[in-house]
């Protein structure tokens, strides 16, 4: 694969060497006042501008307000705090101060100079599983996308216990008697700050493009199945993530479900059992409460089927044709659950448990798809059953849903780099969360890891197809491997992400409708 040059990037009609000049405007003025940033490499970074007000005190648990004005130049040259959570992610590495109720503050990258061009704009959305992450991460930093003519966004977002908790009392007091989607209603008020305050800094607030990676790829989901958002955005990207099927279910309960089941664990852990009683509750006293949750068992806390952000699963609302309808480019990596199943038990022995435990009369089914062949066979298949459940069917529920019932193009794409291992590192394949320094072009995040001019290759072909997409919601550009459009009922195309990029059919379609099937049960 040769290098793709800066010049293979559709950016509109502004080249980005226009983009770069000696002398450019260091402060914008925002809705709530003016906001110094910095340079640098051509690229202007404006960081931790409040988007919204402190959710503390009596507006912890509501939706976000919009944040107080402030009198002369606010610096914004240092990242906000990110949202308090537990430690639980161990490479997840943070630039910011550090956790905080407070922490409702986004970040901006652009290589314009000034107000004048109507640069496309993408907004990111972090992943984390609804309880961990911030926008201060360096293998997500702006930087280098912005430096291909975007304008990059980044916001901080509830997470957690903070931004997903339903209580009655909570529903009681809400005028739309909803509740438990604030981080999610914190995205969209990023979003709206966007749409009101782009221009600014030279974007194109009717061309703004949400991209997100795992609980950010699902926030992306819901972002497109609200009511609310609708017109906030005008193309969507999702990396690993949808809310259409978490491990077999719709991946979000009902208001009453989850309101009795939060109040009980809530009594349970800190006796109290009002909402003015969690209120006066420190927040590292909320923090402590899910510590000893696993990761997995932390997605108690997220998106719910709240009857206002979300009136119905997002499954459903694709389905009925509902949805934000935009240009979608969608997928997943290859290796999301793992390279194979552990030798212990044996992988037959295991993939039989499965096909019982999980799809009782549908288990022979599930073996001839999964496990036919040799143990070997059934190792691989195995973990490609725990990529399916994890991420990849619902990513593919996502975009073959858009497809049937959206106007709009659909890409599909599978990540299939398995990065190199650093000294002392086991190989992990295209793990789950390995695509993203690709997209950022942001190496320099893990200087540990043997990184190979292939990955550079990739990571320009990547960054040419987001960017194309930004611009036009269409990947191709001039130089770039075809990646054709995807139509309900097929398994082509998919575009394979490698060092051999090419669009081809998947493999799995068989195995997806029978998940499809057996799960909608």
């Amino acid at each position: 694969m040769t290098r793709l040059p800066l010049s293979a990037v559709r950016a509109g009609s502004l080249s980005v060497a226009a983009l770069h000049g000696a002398e450019v405007a260091l402060q914008v003025r925002v809705s709530t006042g003016i906001v110094q940033g910095k340079q640098q490499d051509g690229v202007r970074t404006f960081l931790g501008i409040p988007y919204a007000a402190p959710p503390v005190g009596d507006l912890r648990w509501k939706p976000p307000v919009p944040a107080a004005k402030w009198d002369g130049v606010r610096q914004a040259t240092e990242f906000g705090p990110r949202p308090i959570q537990p430690v639980i992610y161990s490479d997840m590495v943070f630039r910011d101060p550090g956790g905080s109720e407070d922490c409702l503050t986004l970040n901006v990258w652009t290589p314009a100079k000034d107000a004048g061009p109507r640069l496309p704009v993408l907004v990111w959305i972090y992943g984390g599983g609804f309880v961990a992450g911030g926008s201060s991460e360096q293998r997500q930093d702006g930087s280098n996308l912005a430096a291909r003519g975007v304008v990059v966004v980044s916001m901080n977002y509830r997470l957690g216990i903070f931004g997903f908790l339903v209580h009655p009392d909570l529903v009681r007091e809400s005028p739309h008697h909803a509740a438990g989607s604030y981080g999610l209603m914190d995205q969209m008020a990023a979003l709206q700050w966007v749409r009101d305050n782009i221009a600014g800094f030279g974007g194109d607030p009717a061309n703004v493009t949400i991209f997100g990676e795992s609980a950010g790829s699902a926030s992306v989901c819901a972002q497109m199945a609200s009511p609310l958002a609708n017109g906030l955005f005008h193309r969507a990207i999702g990396e690993s993530g949808a809310l259409h099927f978490i491990a077999g279910s719709s991946g979000q309960s009902s208001l009453e479900a989850s309101s009795a089941k939060d109040a009980a664990f809530m009594r349970e852990r800190t006796g109290a059992g009002t909402l003015k009683e969690l209120r006066a509750l420190s927040a590292e006293s909320l923090v402590n409460v899910t510590t000893h949750r696993s990761a997995a068992a932390g997605l108690h806390f997220g998106p719910n089927v709240d009857g206002y952000f979300l009136p119905d699963t997002a499954a459903a609302i694709f389905a009925a044709g509902k949805q934000n309808d935009v240009p979608l480019l969608v997928g997943w990596n290859r290796d999301e659950g793992g390279l194979a199943l552990p030798a212990n038990p044996p992988p037959m022995d295991a993939m039989r448990k499965i096909a019982r435990d999980e799809f009782g009369a549908d288990a022979e089914e599930f073996l001839r798809l999964y496990a036919a062949g040799s143990p070997e066979r059934a190792a691989r298949s195995g973990a490609e059953f725990y990529n399916d459940r994890f991420t990849a069917f619902g990513a593919w529920a996502w975009a073959d849903s858009q497809a049937k019932t959206g106007r709009q193009a659909v890409y599909r794409f599978r990540f299939e780099r398995g990065p190199p291992a650093a000294p002392g590192e086991g190989v992990r394949g295209a793990y789950h969360s390995a695509e993203i320094v690709y997209v950022f072009g942001a190496f320099e995040a893990q200087p540990q890891v043997p990184w190979a001019d292939t990955d550079r290759e990739i990571s320009a072909l990547m960054q040419s197809y987001w960017v194309n997409f930004a611009c036009t919601g269409n990947p191709n550009g001039a130089g770039l491997p075809e990646w054709p459009r995807y139509s309900a009922g097929n398994a082509w195309p998919l575009m394979h992400l490698d060092a051999r990029s090419v669009a081809r059919s998947d493999d799995f379609r068989e195995r997806y409708l029978f998940l499809d099937r057996v799960w909608k049960k």
